[in-house]
């Protein structure tokens, strides 16, 4: 995915080490929670991702080996109290085009997507006590749409271009009444009427 905003920090690109290493589902979680919340020590992944510090210790290591996170400026030596920050702003996986790399790649596109449906049934779950400015602008939107690989190429660009800026890494300073909000998009053709576009006879 590319952005037509020459302006914003461009995604590093990685291969499938890194996919593989992302494809275990609390790893994935440690790094997205990385992007959400900025710097954040094992212990304080732990309580997010459900592990155990000494276990996001040692995810937190496997992910800095291929390249995903690093220690924070000035972090300390312990690795229970070093924070952990991700590398870049976003990661393109697009990188390696060979067997190994598409099936690690559909793998964490499957992790991603549990991990997006479960976030969206937590929010579900506390959503009553949240107040009325956020409830009346969250939820799933869903569109069916009849486009050509160039127009949807084209189409998630522009969407890209508009929403990166807003990204927590890109965007450091969150404004008074902001919150960490995430927005999942996915595009493929519909297996349940793909082939099957014509008129019926």
């Amino acid at each position: 995915m590319t952005s037509d905003r020459s302006d914003l920090p461009p995604r590093r690109v990685v291969g499938t080490e890194a996919l593989a290493a992302l494809a275990v589902p609390a790893r994935f979680a440690i790094l997205d929670h990385l992007l959400s919340a900025g710097p954040r020590t094992a212990s304080q992944c732990a309580s997010v991702v459900g592990e155990s510090a000494s276990n996001c210790s040692w995810h937190l290591r496997a992910l800095a080996k291929v390249g995903l996170v690093e220690p924070a400026e000035g972090a300390a030596a312990d690795g229970r109290t070093r924070p952990w920050q991700a590398t870049a702003a976003g990661f393109d996986f697009s990188g390696d085009a060979g067997p190994a790399a598409r099936l690690a790649r559909t793998a964490v596109e499957g992790v991603s997507a549990q991990h997006a449906n479960d976030a969206f049934h937590r929010y579900l779950a506390r959503r009553d006590p949240l107040p009325d400015a956020w409830t009346d602008v969250s939820g799933a939107h869903e569109y069916a749409l009849d486009v050509t690989p160039d127009e949807l190429r084209a189409l998630i660009d522009q969407l890209d271009a508009l929403i990166r800026p807003y990204v927590r890494p890109i965007r450091k300073r969150s404004p008074e009444g902001g919150e960490i909000v995430h927005v999942t998009l996915r595009a493929f053709p519909d297996p349940g009427v793909r082939g099957d576009h014509g008129d019926a006879a």
